[in-house]
C-alpha cells in the first residue's frame, strides 16, 4: 500500500493547475505563487513529447494556450519547449516541477495515452512515489499506469468507480477492491457531491476531492459536507476559507 501522499491534515488544499486564477495555467509562476502560499498541493497534468518528455500540461495540443500549435505527443521536446503559455511562459518539465519543491506533492492527471510509459520513469527516476496521486479521466489509460508503474502510487478512481459509488453499489466490495488497486481518493466534480456520496466514499476507504472550486461560499458548503479536499484556481481564496475555519494546514517549510 503506497503511502506518504495523503499523509496531511485535512482538508487537503490543491492549487488547480497551479492556481490558474493568478497566474497562466500549469506554469512556473502559478506554481511558485501557490507554494508561497503554503500550498502543499499542487495539481497538474501529464503530456509526453515525440522524444518522451513529460511536460506538465492540461490541453493534447499547444493551440488554445501558449503561441505554438500541434499536438504534443506528435512533437519533439524541442517544439514544446519553444512554445509559450500566454506568450509568455515556458511549459514546465514534470521532473522539474518534482525537483523543485522536494516537500510538495502532486496530483498527477495522465492525458494522453503516449504519456503513461514515459510518467512511469519519471516517477522512477526521481523516487516521487509517496509524493504523487495519479488520475485520469480514462479507466484503461489509469490500468495501463497502474501495469507501467515500477511500485504502486496513490490512485484515484476511475469514473465507472464513480457510478457505482453514486449508485449505492456495496462499499465492503468496493473496498476491497480499491485496496487491491491502491485506489485512495475519489476526485470529482461539484455536482456528484451529496452527503451521501461522501458517506459512501468514507465507507469504501476512500478520500473524496472536489474540483475546481472556485466560489468561497460553494467551499464552505462542501467543507461542511465533509469533504477532504478541494482544488481551486483562486489559491488565495481557498487559503482565506481555510483560515477563517481555523483549518489551514501549510505545507512545513511555508
Amino acid at each position: 500500500m503506497p503511502s506518504g501522499f495523503l499523509d496531511h491534515p485535512r482538508p487537503i488544499a490543491f492549487a488547480h493547475r497551479g492556481g490558474a486564477s493568478h497566474f497562466p495555467e500549469n506554469s512556473w509562476p502559478a506554481f511558485e505563487h501557490a507554494v508561497r502560499l503554503g500550498y502543499a498541493y499542487l495539481e497538474t497534468d501529464a503530456h509526453a513529447t515525440a522524444d518522451g518528455q513529460v511536460v506538465a500540461f492540461h490541453d493534447r495540443t499547444l493551440d488554445r494556450v501558449t503561441d505554438g500549435t500541434g499536438r504534443i505527443a506528435d512533437l519533439p521536446y524541442a517544439r514544446v519547449a519553444a512554445a509559450r503559455i500566454g506568450g509568455r511562459e515556458p511549459i514546465p518539465l514534470l521532473a522539474d516541477l518534482l525537483g523543485a519543491w522536494p516537500d510538495v506533492r502532486f496530483n498527477i492527471d495522465v492525458k494522453d495515452d503516449p504519456a503513461v510509459g514515459p510518467l512511469a520513469e519519471v516517477l522512477r527516476r526521481t523516487a516521487a512515489w509517496d509524493r504523487v496521486c495519479v488520475t485520469s479521466f480514462s479507466g484503461r489509460r489509469l490500468s495501463a499506469t497502474r501495469t507501467a508503474l515500477a511500485r504502486p502510487v496513490c490512485m484515484a478512481t476511475a469514473p465507472a468507480a464513480i457510478g457505482l459509488l453514486k449508485s449505492g453499489f456495496s462499499t465492503p466490495v468496493l473496498s476491497r477492491r480499491f485496496a487491491r488497486l491502491s485506489i485512495r481518493c475519489a476526485q470529482v466534480p461539484v455536482p456528484v457531491v451529496t452527503g451521501g456520496f461522501v458517506r459512501r466514499a468514507h465507507a469504501a476507504g476512500l478520500q473524496v476531492h472536489v474540483w475546481t472550486v472556485n466560489d468561497p461560499r460553494l467551499m464552505g458548503t462542501l467543507l461542511d459536507l465533509g469533504v477532504d479536499g478541494i482544488m481551486t484556481d483562486q489559491t488565495a481564496v481557498l487559503r482565506e476559507v481555510l483560515l477563517g475555519r481555523g483549518r489551514w494546514y501549510p505545507r512545513q517549510d511555508a
